[in-house]
């Protein structure tokens, strides 16, 4: 009788190339659409959100439901070969990391001229047709996230208007028009991520 293979079952495979394997669903996706792992110092688990900390990746989905597969069904344990040490509060911290990252990047985008925050200001973009990617704040009015505009460019929602208005040193922004380019790629994709683990997924149009 022939053995059914366990598709969760971990293969060495080299990270070179541009996609990589989920060690939770077997599936193959652009390294940019997922999460990297790698083992500290105590074998713990840390997420890589950068993908460059030295060390073997143990690759994920960057979804919350494949994430609790992977800790309920001892994956990370699999493709570590070993024990490790799984922190409780593991999907805090990539929720937390990508939406530094989006900050970063926006304060980026910024401080080169590539983005601007507020109702008026983002309207001049889209009317002058600087705009690539459209941020709003998570917590804003849907109505009034519609009313502001831009139906064939990509938004998404990733932080509150708080975060968002840390970001342009003011109490808050609900509205942040980001100039075509690689920073506007680079934010839609960590939005992307973070929308695996949280309700607040990008509204993409």
């Amino acid at each position: 009788m022939t053995e059914t293979p366990d598709p969760e079952a971990e293969q060495d495979e080299p990270e070179t190339g541009p996609l990589r394997r989920c060690i939770v669903t077997r599936e193959s996706a652009p390294k940019e659409r997922m999460l990297r792992f790698v083992l500290g110092p105590g074998r713990e688990i840390v997420p890589d959100l950068a993908a460059k900390l030295p060390g073997r990746g143990m690759w994920l989905s960057a979804r919350g439901d494949v994430l609790e597969r992977a800790l309920s069904r001892g994956a990370f344990m699999r493709a570590a070969r070993g024990q490790v040490t799984l922190p409780s509060d593991l999907r805090a911290r990539i929720e937390d990391g990508l939406r530094a990252r989006i900050r970063d990047l926006l304060g980026f985008a910024r401080r080169a001229g590539q983005a601007v925050s507020g109702w008026q200001a983002g309207r001049e973009w889209l009317v002058a047709g600087r705009a690539g990617l459209i941020v709003q704040a998570s917590d804003g009015s849907p109505s009034e996230r519609t009313r502001f505009g831009g139906r064939n460019l990509p938004a998404v929602t990733p932080l509150t208007a708080a975060e968002l208005g840390v970001v342009f040193g003011r109490d808050h922004a609900v509205h942040v028009v980001v100039a075509p380019g690689r920073l506007a790629e680079a934010i839609r994709g960590e939005a992307q991520r973070l929308a695996g683990f949280g309700p607040a997924a990008p509204d993409i149009s």
